[in-house]
C-alpha cells in the first residue's frame, strides 16, 4: 500500500489537498459529512458545493486572483478545471454553473483509484501517524471545530469575522488627504513616507459627510442567512448600523474628528475618515472602524464620496459574517502546519485565507506538503514574489501588527518593487517577476527524487 494521507471535509480546499496528494501517488481518506449531515448554508450532496456566488471572480491575467489562478491551472489544479469546463458567461469574470461544476469535481474524486470518499461526521482525529488536512471550512460542525480548538487553543479560532475593507495606496488622491495621528502638533500632508503620523485621515466638511451618510443609509446590504446572528459586538457594529442610529453618532465614533485638524485649513473639520497602514511596505490601507454588511458595488458608491478615495482600488471588502479561521502566524509553521502537533495541516479558508479561489488554492498547496510530509521528503514554499507565495506570506506574516484577519490575493501582499520603479509601472513589474518566479519553482523546486518503491 501506498503511504497515506488523511483529508477532513469535501469543500474546495478539501478536494483539492485530496487531488493533489493522489496525484503524487498517495493513497488518500477524504472525509465528508454530507449527505448524513449540512452545515446551514449547503443543500447538495456532492462535493465542492458553492454557496455565496458562482463566480471565481475576475479571469483577466494581468490581476492577483487571475494570476493565482494561472499558476492553480500549472499545477494540475482540480477545482481549475471543472471550472472551466462548466464556466458560463459572466462578462470579465470566471462564473461556473455551480451544480454541474459540483457534480464534476465529485465524479473525479469518486473515480480516481486513489482516492477513497468517506461520507461520514468526524467526531475524533483518523488513528494512525498518517499526516491529516483539517479542510473542515468556515461553517464546520460543532464536533470538528472542537477538535480543532484542541490544536489550536480556543483563544486562537475565532468564529466572528468583521472586516474593514482595504484599499491600495497607489489609487489614493493623497493631495485631499494628510498625515496625523490624534491630537498630533505637526500633521503633514503627503505621501505615507512622510513624518507626520501612523494615519492617513479623509476630512470632510458638513456637505460632504451629509451626502456620504444620505448614501450610506440608503446602501443595499448583504442579506443575513438563517443561521446568522443579527445580534452584532457592540465594539465592531457595520457602519451602517452606526449611522441609522443618528446623524451624529460616526462623528463620534469611526469618523470622529476630535484632534485632527487639517493642515490645510488649520481647523478641525466636520467628520474625518481614517485610513491605518494594513502592511510594512505601505502597499495597503485599512478604513479603521468601517466594518460592513454593504453589497460590494454599494461599497464601492458610497465609500468613493470619501474625500481622497474617489478613484479607490479595493483589495479587500468590508464583511461581517459566521467564519471560523485560525490565528495562523501564531498557531501555523511555514507549511501551513499546526505547531503543536505537525501532522495536522490546515486548508482552506479556516487557515485564514478569504474567497474562493485563495481556499482552493491554498487546499491544493496543503495537500502538496502532506504528501511530502507522508513520503518523508522535505517540505516547500512557492517563492514570495508569486501569487501563491503572497497569499501563503500573509498566512505565516499576517500584518506584522499582531491582529491577524483573512485575506483575499492582492498586489499588497506580494513584496512591493524596487522603490526607483513608477507607479505606473508598479503592477507590470509584479506580473513578470511572479511568471519568472514562478516558471523556476515548477522546473527545479518540484523535482525530487521519490523514495525507493513509492
Amino acid at each position: 500500500m501506498p503511504a497515506r494521507v488523511e483529508v477532513i471535509g469535501g469543500g474546495l480546499a478539501g478536494c483539492e489537498a485530496a487531488w493533489r496528494a493522489a496525484a503524487r501517488g498517495l493513497s488518500v481518506r477524504l472525509w465528508e459529512m454530507k449527505p448524513g449531515r449540512f452545515s446551514p448554508a449547503h443543500r447538495l450532496e456532492t462535493l465542492a458545493e458553492l454557496v455565496c456566488s458562482n463566480s471565481f471572480r475576475a479571469a483577466r491575467p494581468e490581476s492577483a486572483v487571475g494570476l493565482l489562478k494561472e499558476e492553480m491551472a500549472a499545477l494540475g489544479s482540480l477545482v481549475m478545471a471543472a471550472a472551466k469546463k462548466h464556466r458560463v458567461a459572466a462578462g470579465g469574470a470566471l462564473a461556473v454553473d455551480r451544480e454541474l461544476f459540483s457534480l464534476e469535481v465529485t465524479r473525479r474524486i469518486e473515480a480516481h483509484p486513489l482516492i477513497e470518499l468517506r461520507r461520514q461526521e468526524i467526531t475524533a482525529w483518523p488513528p494512525g501517524e498518517a499526516p491529516v488536512v483539517v479542510a473542515g471550512g468556515p461553517l464546520c460542525s460543532e464536533a470538528l471545530a472542537a477538535l480543532t480548538a484542541e490544536l489550536a487553543g480556543a483563544e486562537h479560532l475565532h468564529f466572528y469575522d468583521a472586516l474593514s475593507p482595504i484599499v491600495t495606496y497607489d489609487s489614493l488622491d493623497l493631495s485631499r488627504l494628510y498625515l496625523a495621528d490624534r491630537y498630533q502638533k505637526t500633521p503633514a500632508a503627503g505621501p505615507a513616507e512622510a513624518a507626520g503620523g501612523d494615519y492617513l485621515n479623509c476630512p470632510l466638511d458638513r456637505a460632504e459627510f451629509d451626502a456620504f451618510l444620505e448614501a450610506l443609509l440608503a446602501a443595499d446590504e448583504v442579506a443575513a442567512r438563517a443561521f446568522e446572528d443579527k445580534r452584532f459586538f457592540e465594539g465592531c457594529l457595520p457602519i451602517e448600523v452606526m449611522a441609522r442610529r443618528g446623524p451624529r453618532t460616526l462623528t463620534f465614533g469611526p469618523m470622529k474628528p476630535v484632534g485632527l485638524d487639517d493642515p490645510r485649513t488649520g481647523r478641525r473639520p466636520y467628520a474625518a475618515a481614517q485610513l491605518r497602514r494594513e502592511n510594512a511596505s505601505g502597499t495597503l490601507w485599512n478604513m479603521v472602524g468601517f466594518q460592513t454588511r454593504l453589497t460590494r458595488p454599494a461599497q464601492e458608491r458610497v465609500f468613493r464620496l470619501i474625500p481622497g478615495l474617489a478613484k479607490a482600488e479595493f483589495a479587500r471588502f468590508g464583511a461581517i459574517h459566521r467564519n471560523a479561521y485560525l490565528d495562523a502566524p501564531l498557531l501555523l509553521d511555514e507549511f501551513q502546519r499546526f505547531r503543536a502537533n505537525p501532522r495536522f495541516f490546515a486548508a482552506g479558508q479556516i487557515s485564514g485565507v478569504e474567497g474562493y479561489v485563495e481556499s482552493a488554492a491554498q487546499g491544493l498547496w496543503a495537500g502538496e506538503n502532506a504528501a511530502r510530509a507522508a513520503l518523508g521528503l522535505e517540505l516547500a514554499s512557492p517563492p514570495p514574489r508569486t501569487a501563491l507565495g503572497a497569499l501563503l506570506g500573509h498566512l505565516r506574516a499576517g500584518t506584522g501588527r499582531g491582529d491577524f484577519s483573512p485575506s483575499n490575493i492582492n498586489f499588497g501582499l506580494f513584496p512591493p518593487p524596487p522603490p526607483e520603479t513608477p507607479k505606473s509601472g508598479r503592477q507590470a513589474w509584479l506580473l513578470k517577476a511572479a511568471h519568472e518566479e514562478f516558471a523556476g519553482f515548477l522546473k527545479y523546486a518540484l523535482v525530487r527524487p521519490w523514495p525507493a518503491g513509492s
